[in-house]
């Protein structure tokens, strides 16, 4: 099955149409931050400041890339363990983020805030790195540049692969899919 093209903001519309397995390629304006970066968007939200960039229909994606090898805009781009973002996935969710992408499983509030913000996650491959940076085109530091890879970053990504993991419909991939297999 082709992967479904995916273009950013994301849109309620789009993330209605996607459903856990959907193989996707992501074209657009994506965020990094990690847990160290989320801590402090959530304390500007809670200070009813304004975040780094729009969250409204954006993705963050969990990353803490290598350092730009010359000629390329971000060095290997692995996926970080999404769990550690979990204390403050669904404060941003509320503030109209809309996608994330990381690795691993999500916690129940996480999934909650999924469906009632219309949101979507979306896990990359571990171990992929090197394949994964190639899908980005540009990327540039906004925010906490103090923290070095795990500032924010915005990066313009061109069929950035990425597989449905949790969908609006309550749907998640690492409990399905271990049904799907398991010995009965």
């Amino acid at each position: 099955m082709e992967p479904k093209r995916l273009n950013t903001p994301l849109t309620d519309e789009v993330i209605k149409t996607l459903k856990t397995g959907d193989s996707v390629l992501i074209s657009g304006i994506i965020y990094t931050a990690r847990d160290s970066a989320h801590a402090r968007l959530v304390t500007l939200l809670d200070d009813g400041k304004d975040l780094p960039f729009d969250p409204k229909g954006a993705i963050i994606y969990y990353v803490g890339p290598a350092p730009a090898p010359p000629g390329r805009p971000i060095g290997s781009a692995g996926p970080t363990t999404s769990y550690r973002m979990d204390p403050f996935a669904p404060r941003l969710l509320e503030a109209g983020l809309k996608g994330m992408i990381g690795k691993g499983p999500r916690s129940d509030e996480v999934k909650t805030a999924i469906i009632k913000y219309t949101g979507i996650y979306f896990a990359a491959v571990g171990g992929a790195a090197a394949l994964i940076s190639q899908s980005v085109q540009e990327a540039e530091i906004i925010a906490y540049e103090d923290l070095g890879p795990e500032a924010v970053r915005r990066l313009v990504v061109k069929d950035f692969p990425a597989i449905v993991a949790n969908d609006v419909y309550g749907g998640d991939l690492f409990i399905e899919g271990i049904e799907k297999y398991k010995i009965k």
